[in-house]
């Protein structure tokens, strides 16, 4: 779709192309998330009105990520659609570009113009920056483990000892929730500057 986009020269062709990439990838999207849910409301519409209706259902496992790989390829169509891009004819590059896990799991979307050209570069092995991101995933590990993990389990533990939780304990169990959602952040943040130093991508 993207190389079409940019061999069409009549506006009017490239807005047609667009529409399309927007049809497909939105028409993917919600037939994967939402067939099961308008299926069931219109099965429970239909019993309200005393008809009978056995709704069809989709039993199959939705694809992990799919939201975030169809706004990435619909930032690539926008950017060619708005000249800021050349279409690209590396395949590979481009699947990089749209299922880049680091980016993937901290998210924002990104346009295709900022990342996909990183694809580009020829990289060399840093020995330095693979060890640096090495230490940071085993420290981004070792808070999740040691330090995340167990404010969880004093919360827990403190959250169960009775049925009628006394001022003092709620705020503790409070901090330790609060600590512990804190350092699942940063843990996301330290692993993922890891897992990106390890393929000298910063």
């Amino acid at each position: 779709m993207g190389v079409a986009l940019g061999r069409a020269k009549l506006k009017a062709k490239r807005k047609a192309l667009l529409g399309l990439s927007l049809i497909v990838n939105l028409s993917f999207l919600g037939f994967f998330k939402y067939f099961n849910f308008f299926s069931e409301s219109f099965a429970e519409t239909f019993t309200l009105l005393g008809v009978a209706f056995e709704p069809s259902r989709l039993n199959i496992i939705l694809p992990v990520g799919i939201s975030f790989y169809t706004f990435q390829t619909l930032s690539y169509s926008i950017d060619v659609y708005r000249k800021q891009l050349e279409p690209t004819k590396d395949i590979i590059s481009f699947f990089a570009f749209v299922s880049f896990f680091p980016q993937l799991v901290a998210g924002p979307i990104e346009r295709a113009t900022n990342l996909l050209p990183q694809f580009y570069k020829k990289r060399k092995f840093d020995f330095d920056k693979a060890v640096d991101g090495l230490q940071q995933i085993l420290w981004g590990l070792f808070k999740k483990v040691v330090i995340a993990d167990n404010c969880a389990e004093y919360a827990n533990l403190i959250f169960n000892s009775s049925d009628q939780l006394m001022r003092m304990q709620e705020l503790l169990v409070l901090y330790f929730l609060l600590f512990k959602f804190m350092v699942i952040f940063l843990v996301t943040v330290t692993l993922l500057l890891g897992v990106l130093a390890c393929w000298v991508l910063i």
